[in-house]
């Protein structure tokens, strides 16, 4: 009886040692893969995105896409606005895995609707899910025997999109999504006064991108509000070098487009699309102490 007891703790050690590793591990989430706006007037937007910031243009790899724009690996894509009314013009946003299968199948067992995983035009792989105020989340795995983007045109502002940020209602609900499920944590956080806290910069885990909530806003902005929360960020090292580039193209500081130190201590530069989307220019570490809080994560690079 003593060799049969010992052999069933045995047993039940050897399997309660396994349970850890039949546990499934979050995938990877390495940045911003690309992010997809809906527009009014491509033209325009070709204008800005090719003619100021210098990006190469390139064809939709997309359902219903009409033009993208290469940021180093990254893109940026239109399609036609099926509702010129409809004030939000962000379509979806996408993060790079190197997994897709395995990130799809660990929020299947979280209980989440994915849906199924696709192969793109580009060969890459990718699936869609809602995030709980509704936005649509892509996640891409890229095609590795895919040759690489054309390097940027040496006119280019830009080489890396360091942020995405959008309209976010329940804090709560979103860290569930992305700190919780996915791994997200705060790179760092602040407000127009003090103490108050309007943006919060969700750092991706295994990466320097970082998804910005934009809180403390109106439930249905106007197209301009939305415009300004519903945005992207193109990091840059030197501001000033930046501003340079896009004045060699023709362009000239007014309005709410110049130069300005950021709460964060980043120097930043705002332009807006003829849909009043901001592309916001940032500087990829601060020159000064940022208010509110510190940061608590790497800061991106080129």
């Amino acid at each position: 009886m003593k060799r049969i007891a010992l052999f069933v703790i045995s047993v039940i050690f050897v399997v309660c040692a396994c349970l850890p590793s039949l546990a499934v591990d979050k995938p990877h989430i390495l940045g911003i893969d690309h992010v997809s706006f809906y527009t009014t007037d491509p033209y325009k937007v070709k204008k800005l995105y090719k003619g100021l910031l210098g990006l190469r243009d390139a064809q939709p790899v997309e359902s219903g896409g009409v033009v993208r724009y290469l940021v180093g690996k990254q893109w940026v894509g239109f399609r036609i606005a099926p509702n010129p009314l409809d004030t939000d013009r962000l379509d979806h946003v996408a993060f790079a895995t190197d997994n897709v299968a395995a990130l799809h199948d660990y929020l299947a067992t979280k209980g989440l609707k994915v849906e199924a995983i696709e192969t793109g035009s580009d060969h890459s792989s990718t699936f869609s899910v809602l995030d709980p105020e509704g936005r649509h989340i892509e996640f891409v795995e890229r095609n590795k025997s895919e040759a690489p983007p054309p390097a940027p045109l040496p006119t280019a502002v830009s080489r890396h999109m360091i942020h995405v940020g959008f309209l976010v209602h329940d804090r709560d609900a979103e860290d569930h999504f992305y700190h919780d499920l996915l791994g997200f944590h705060l790179y760092w956080h602040g407000g127009m006064l003090p103490g108050s806290t309007d943006w919060l910069a969700m750092q991706v885990p295994d990466g320097t991108d970082w998804l910005e909530y934009m809180l403390n806003h109106p439930e249905h902005p106007d197209l301009r509000q939305d415009g300004v929360l519903n945005h992207i960020s193109l990091g840059v090292t030197d501001m000033k070098a930046a501003q340079a580039i896009l004045e060699a193209h023709g362009w000239t500081p007014h309005g709410d487009e110049k130069a300005q130190m950021g709460k964060d201590g980043k120097w930043q530069l705002n332009l807006f699309d003829p849909d009043w989307t901001r592309v916001e220019l940032m500087e990829f570490k601060p020159v000064e102490k940022p208010c509110c809080s510190d940061f608590t994560g790497p800061h991106p690079s080129e």
